[in-house]
């Protein structure tokens, strides 16, 4: 049995659903958010400790809704590919590190991130804010998933496939970084948890500059061994 192919009118429909959807949640998730700010901030009326500890929790909490709800509708533009995309000439290489220095997931466990590879070279044009989130969102997903103690590294490098040069980024757990990059692509499990919707707009976005994104699969019957769980592999045409 084959899955129909959406047409124009079904893409339009899910389009509208999504946004009616974020709206009508974003309003009163801003609302009582709001609320609890003015609770928080009310000097005429001091709340205890605990008091203050729940308020702060319950207002972090619904800051994420709306950040998710974002994500919810930008999710729903790039499917429809309606998404606002900027245009403009950077390099992919530079703004690995840059993104990298400002990622710190999972570094109370003391796992720790390290660079290797090109630093400059990786020539593209395209909306340089969204894949950098992008970026960002790998960096996280690996180092969140590694046990305590981990080196993980990010290997930049040019490539040729498919008949041109193209940027491959290998983030895994230092034992395996070689074993990933050799790995032949295959699937990508967007749908980890702890990081919203900003896997599956990875994807879509690393997609969109005409790439692959994927994690290295065990052989069939067999199980990653735990310290070569989580990698992702991103690969991007460059300009020539």
């Amino acid at each position: 049995m084959t899955t129909p192919t959406p047409d124009a009118t079904t893409t339009t429909e899910y389009t509208r659903l999504i946004s009616l959807a974020v709206h009508e949640m974003r309003t009163p998730a801003s609302v009582i958010g709001g609320y609890l700010r003015m609770l928080l901030n009310d000097t005429a009326t001091p709340l205890e400790a605990r008091q203050r500890r729940m308020l702060e929790e319950a207002e972090k909490s619904c800051v994420r809704l709306v950040a998710l709800l974002n994500e919810f509708s930008d999710l729903g533009k790039l499917d429809a590919g309606i998404a606002a995309v900027r245009a403009e000439r950077f390099d992919l290489f530079e703004l690995v590190r840059e993104v990298a220095a400002n990622v710190h997931e999972a570094e109370d466990r003391e796992v720790r991130l390290e660079l290797k590879g090109l630093a400059s070279g990786g020539a593209l044009d395209g909306d340089r804010l969204r894949l950098r989130t992008s970026i960002e969102f790998v960096l996280r997903a690996v180092l969140r998933e590694q046990p305590t103690g981990t080196v993980v590294v990010a290997e930049t490098e040019r490539i040729t496939s498919d008949g041109r040069s193209q940027a491959r980024l290998v983030v895994a757990p230092a034992p395996s970084v070689a074993a990933a990059a050799a790995s032949v692509a295959s699937g990508f499990d967007d749908y980890r948890g702890g990081l919203g919707l900003g896997l599956p707009i990875a994807r879509r976005v690393v997609t969109r500059f005409g790439g692959r994104i994927w994690s290295p699969q065990p052989p069939e019957g067999s199980e990653l061994p735990l310290g070569e769980r989580g990698a992702i592999v991103v690969t991007i045409p460059l300009l020539e």
